[in-house]
């Protein structure tokens, strides 16, 4: 699934929608603006290149090795979706590893059952790990921040130099709705700007 690749500035004046062609103010002289080094093309705000797929992405969050693409602004809810399954069929698949076990103290019944604990063990250990990676990833969606930029705050040029700690924070309820509810690329310069201009 395309995650928001950014498309080169040919493709995008040959088929401008009313949508893309919101007009996005100017760029104040100490944020830098990109062309991309390795695709060449202009880079919105969120957006970096993926060594891996060879694109730039829009709202960039990583590239997910599991499902083997990146996960970036039109991808990043169903994502989410894929964690909250993967975590449900664990639930399940936990429920019945410990309903299949019942406990003898003797080595024959360790010798019996060493495939079941195996199994349960590694059904656990796989349930943590995707319980932390949802809950990391809602944690992220709430406060409208991406891994990339929780990662690299101190290394990328819009936030490195916004007197906001997040300027593209809108509150819980607006940050969620908008992810989860919102059909459309956002254009995040308007955001940016409108909240870097707003008195503190």
């Amino acid at each position: 699934m395309d995650p928001g690749f950014v498309q080169p500035e040919e493709e995008v004046q040959a088929g401008k929608t009313e949508e893309q062609s919101m007009v996005t103010p100017p760029v104040p002289s100490n944020i830098k603006v990109r062309r991309c080094g390795y695709c060449m093309v202009k880079q919105p705000m969120r957006a970096k290149h993926c060594q891996l797929c060879q694109h730039c992405v829009r709202r960039y969050d990583h590239h997910c090795p599991w499902i083997e693409n990146c996960v970036g602004e039109k991808n990043h809810p169903l994502f989410i979706v894929y964690l909250s399954v993967q975590l449900v069929v664990l639930l399940w698949a936990w429920y019945i590893a410990w309903s299949g076990l019942y406990f003898e103290q003797s080595w024959d019944w360790l010798q019996h059952n060493i495939f079941l604990i195996t199994s349960f063990l590694l059904i656990v250990i796989f349930t943590i790990v995707v319980l932390l990676l949802l809950i990391s990833h809602l944690y992220l969606v709430s406060c409208n921040t991406t891994t990339w930029e929780f990662m690299s705050h101190h290394r990328i040029s819009y936030l490195k130099h916004s007197e906001l700690e997040n300027p593209f924070d809108q509150g819980v309820v607006l940050n969620l709705w908008r992810f989860f509810c919102s059909c459309h690329l956002t254009a995040w310069e308007k955001i940016y700007f409108h909240r870097d201009s707003e008195p503190v």
